[in-house]
Formats: structure tokens, C-alpha cells, sequence
């Protein structure tokens, strides 16, 4: 543990060193990397031409670093728990349900969430809130159809079940799949908050990647799964309680819209609008339909393929517990989405009463953390940063502690490596460690070049597979015909079908998923029939059949 944490502070001086570099590099009163791309802010009034950066101010570093500090000392209380890699990895069950319910909600909400959501609300309307109503809708299929199975396997890695019900092939497929795609997503998850706050601020962009990684790295690395756990519920406190003061100042505040005016201009502009009622299936109409069934597949991704927020199923003691920790995220998803939509509306009334508060060049994107720093007393948008960084360092947090546990499950100790407890915690803390530096310094990296386009397209490739993902899972639970050969070959189609479908039609991409997700299954059955194998393998505790 010692070693661990001393290159860890070897590591946050050279990446500080980076980052002070870097940041020197940069012209006078740019960011270190481009800013985020958005669709222009609504034309409201003469404004600069320029971005208005403003101070963030000692009070408002002394607020976010007392939040820091917190989460810090969390993981240091959790690390005194940690006895085996059966703590690290489940918490030995002793979450309760309700804590586990608000990690999954913090695993699935990232930074890009907190600032988008707003941020569609202010330049569009409330159309898109409709994709929260499927987790609901979900939530009993995934705690009667696949929690038992996650659950009564006693399995440490989701993609155990794969070679369980299929072969080895398909695990590792799956393990690889889910470890690239999480090694991307953790640069992009850091980097994009810490862009948004140094347009609008006088905080460093590589600052900013570094506090938020190498801080959410050591708790995760100290405390392990049960740490993540506890600092998402308090990073979900944070989050939601920063999002309802801002709305409070907002429409209340000394410059505020007041309630009647907020509903009157809002309603004059559409802003309030939510349904679109056409069959339409293309990105430009936002059918409800598209956004309400697209939805219902994509959610069926994470909660049922996706270890790191399967990986909160098992934290908790026994099954029932597990199926109240969904229902519980599904619970609160419906109001705090509602309350993420009514700052974005709200902002937009704001600046339609105060068209000289809004910089011409801002970025929609950008335009909450705008308001924050430049509109909320000190010490309240230290707080409100806060939350943003608690967004990130929840997704984070969550991803390095699943990437650990899949390369521990699904290689080392699979291949006979690691089996020794005490080694294996030693080694897990370790590949944490590793994981979180290569995330930093990816998202520094990306923040000195301008590579973020092509990170989005590395994203976006392994991405392909997230969809085949649950079609495995679906594929070898709902039948008994399919094969690991059938179900690799299903897995692939699904990729070079959701590869054809978003470069040669305009189908909305909410409905990428239930593509990848019908092909997966489709093909990996009608291959399996073709390819038949004889059946080895013990279904009955394998399927629903059983």
C-alpha cells in the first residue's frame, strides 16, 4: 500500500509539472485545447466578442477543496476495511441497498450529463426528457429477468456469466470490449468539465484534470469499491443539492426571474414543449417514440452488461437489497432529470431578461458553468464546481474500480495469476493506480494537442460493441440453442450493422442500440443453428428456462 500511494505522489509531481508546462504554452487568455463545440447560443443582446473570464477567488478554492479533502478521507477510512480483494471488489456485501442505489445513479450520471442536459434544456426544449421514463420501465425486467443470475453465480466479474453460459472467447470478447471503451471514456469524462470551467474562468484546464483524477485515483486506489460507493452518495448530495441552490438563485436570486415571469417567457418560446408526435424516425424529428423505445434499449446496456454499474449489484447482502438499489436509481433519475431541464430552462429566461450578462462567444455547452462563475456569490460557485467535479469523479471512480475488477477476474486470476489474497489486493491497488494515471495523463494530453476528435472516434469505434454486449447477455440468457461460436459471430454483426447504420442513414441515434441489440441476438441464434456444438455445459441455473 505504502509503494502504491508513493508513486502515486510521484506521478501527481511530474503530471503537475505537465500541466504547469502546458498550460504556459498556451497563448494569453486561451484554454490549453479548443473549446467544446456546441449549437450557437440564442442571439439575446449586444454582447463582447470575446470570452469573459472571471477570478474564481479564494473563498470559492477554499470550498471546493474542502469538498476534495472529504472525499479523500473517505477512501482513507474505507482502506482500514479492506482486508481481501473480496472487500475491494463487493465490499464484502455490507452496503446497504439504498447507498448502492444512489452509486448506481452516480456511475451512470457523468460531468457531460450535469452540463448537457442544462445545457439541451437552454437551447432546445423539454423533448428529450422523456429518455429517463425508460430506466423505470426497465428496472423490474433487470431485477426478475437478470439480477438472479448476476447474483446466485456468485460471480465477481459480469462477463463470467459468458464463458459460464457460452466459452472463453466470449468472456475475454466481452472483458476486452467493456476495458477499451472504459479507458476512453475516463480521458473524455475528465477532460470536458475541466474545458467548460477554463473558458469561463481563470482555473487551468490541466489544473483541473489533475485534481479531479489523481484525487478520485487515490480514494479509489485507498478504499476500493466500498470507498467509490461512499463517495458517490456524497458526490450525488453535492450534485443534486448544488443543482437546486443554483435553480433557487436563478429564479430567486437579486437578479433572478421570479416564478411567473420564468413560466410566461419560457411558455412565449416553446421552451416548455415535450412531445413530438410524428413516426418520423430521423435524427431532426426527436419522435417520442425514437426517444422512449431507443431508450428502453440503451438502458438495457449498462444495467445488464456494463460491470460497472452490474458491479453495485454485488455490494450489497443479498438479492433483494440489489433489486431495491435499482429501483431506488430509477426513482430519483425522473425528478433530478426534471430538475437538470429547469436550470437549462431557467438560465435561458435569465439571460432573455439579461441579454448584457452573456458573452456572444460562449458555448452552449459551456453555458452552466458560465453562469456559475460568473453569477453565484463566492463560496456558493466553489460548491457548485464541486458538484461538477463530483460528476466526473463518480464516472471515473466507478470505471477504475470495474476495469480493475474485470483485468483481475477475467485474465490474471482466469489464467491462474494473482490467486494469493494478499497479492491480489496488493496487485488490484496497483492496476487502480495505473488505470488512473493513464486517464490523467490521456486527458492532459488531449488538452495540449486538440486530439479530442480523435479520441471521440476511438470512442465511438469501441463503442460499437457496448449494444452487442447486452445482446450476448440476452442471447445466452433467453434461449438454449445458442453457442459461443453463434454468439461471437452475433457480437460482430452487431458492430458492422451499427457501423453501417450511422454512416450510410440518418436513423436517430437513440435507436443505435436496439439495432446492435436486435442484430446481436437475431444473428448469434440463427448462427448458433447453423454452427450447431454439442452442449456441455449445465443450462439449467444458465437460462430462465431453468
Amino acid at each position: 500500500m505504502r509503494s502504491v500511494l508513493f508513486l502515486i505522489v510521484l506521478a501527481l509531481l511530474a503530471i503537475a509539472t505537465f500541466g504547469t508546462a502546458a498550460a504556459a504554452t498556451s497563448a494569453p487568455g486561451q484554454s490549453a485545447a479548443p473549446v467544446l463545440s456546441a449549437p450557437a447560443v440564442p442571439a439575446v443582446g449586444a454582447t463582447p466578442l470575446t470570452p469573459r473570464r472571471i477570478g474564481f477567488g479564494w473563498l470559492n478554492y477554499t470550498t471546493l477543496g474542502i469538498y476534495l479533502s472529504g472525499m479523500v478521507g473517505i477512501g482513507w477510512f474505507c482502506a482500514r476495511r479492506n482486508k481481501n480483494t473480496n472487500d475491494y471488489f463487493k465490499a464484502a456485501g455490507r452496503i446497504p441497498w439504498w447507498a448502492a442505489g444512489l452509486s448506481i445513479y452516480a456511475t451512470v450520471l457523468s460531468s457531460i450529463t450535469f452540463m448537457a442536459i442544462p445545457a439541451k434544456a437552454y437551447a432546445v426544449d423539454w423533448t428529450f426528457y422523456w429518455a429517463c421514463l425508460p430506466i423505470l420501465l426497465i428496472a423490474p425486467v433487470v431485477i426478475r429477468l437478470y439480477l438472479p443470475f448476476f447474483r446466485r453465480l456468485s460471480i465477481t466479474s459480469v462477463y463470467e456469466y459468458l464463458e459460464l453460459r457460452f466459452n472463453l472467447s466470449t468472456r475475454l470478447y466481452g472483458s476486452a470490449a467493456f476495458i477499451l471503451f472504459q479507458l476512453g471514456r475516463q480521458a473524455i469524462v475528465l477532460l470536458l468539465p475541466a474545458l467548460a470551467l477554463a473558458t469561463v474562468s481563470d482555473l487551468d484546464v490541466n489544473l483541473c484534470i489533475v485534481i479531479m483524477g489523481i484525487l478520485c485515483m487515490l480514494y479509489t486506489v485507498m478504499g476500493g469499491v466500498e470507498a467509490v460507493v461512499w463517495t458517490d452518495v456524497a458526490q450525488v448530495v453535492v450534485l443534486v443539492g448544488t443543482a437546486l441552490i443554483s435553480l433557487w438563485l436563478i429564479v430567486f436570486g437579486s437578479d433572478g426571474t421570479g416564478v411567473a415571469q420564468l413560466i410566461a417567457t419560457a411558455g412565449e418560446e416553446g421552451k416548455f414543449h415535450m412531445f413530438n408526435w410524428t413516426i418520423d424516425p430521423s435524427t431532426a424529428a426527436n419522435a417520442f417514440w425514437v426517444i422512449v423505445i431507443g431508450n428502453l434499449f440503451i438502458n438495457l446496456v449498462p444495467y445488464t452488461s456494463d460491470q460497472a454499474v452490474v458491479q453495485r449489484y454485488m455490494t450489497t447482502k443479498d438479492e433483494a437489497t440489489a433489486g431495491r438499489a435499482i429501483w431506488l436509481n430509477g426513482l430519483i433519475t425522473l425528478p433530478s432529470t426534471a430538475l437538470f431541464f429547469s436550470i437549462g430552462t431557467a438560465l435561458f429566461v435569465f439571460y432573455r431578461l439579461h441579454p448584457e450578462k452573456l458573452d456572444s462567444a460562449q458555448v452552449t455547452d459551456a453555458i452552466f458553468p458560465a453562469f456559475i462563475v460568473q453569477n453565484l456569490p463566492a463560496g456558493v460557485a466553489g460548491l457548485v464546481i464541486a458538484g461538477i467535479f463530483a460528476a466526473a469523479q463518480s464516472t471515473v471512480s466507478g470505471s477504475l474500480n470495474s476495469v480493475t475488477t474485470v483485468v483481475m477476474t477475467d485474465f490474471c486470476r482466469r489464467f491462474g495469476f494473482l490467486t494469493d489474497e494478499v497479492r491480489g489486493l496488493r496487485a488490484a491497488r496497483a492496476i487502480t493506480a495505473g488505470v488512473g494515471l493513464f486517464a490523467t495523463l490521456a486527458a492532459l494530453v488531449l488538452a495540449k494537442l486538440g486530439l479530442q476528435s480523435l479520441w471521440d472516434a476511438y470512442n465511438g469505434l469501441i463503442g460499437l460493441a457496448g449494444s452487442g454486449l447486452a445482446g450476448l447477455f440476452a442471447l445466452g440468457i433467453f434461449t438454449r440453442r445458442a453457442n459461443g461460436t453463434g454468439a461471437l459471430i452475433g457480437a460482430l454483426s452487431s458492430a458492422a450493422v451499427l457501423y453501417l447504420a450511422q454512416h450510410y442513414t440518418d436513423l436517430h441515434f437513440f435507436l443505435y442500440a436496439g439495432i446492435g441489440i436486435v442484430t446481436c441476438f437475431l444473428v448469434g441464434w440463427l448462427a448458433s443453428l447453423i454452427f450447431p456444438t454439442r452442449q456441455t455445459r449445465d443450462l439449467q441455473k444458465l437460462t430462465i428456462y431453468g
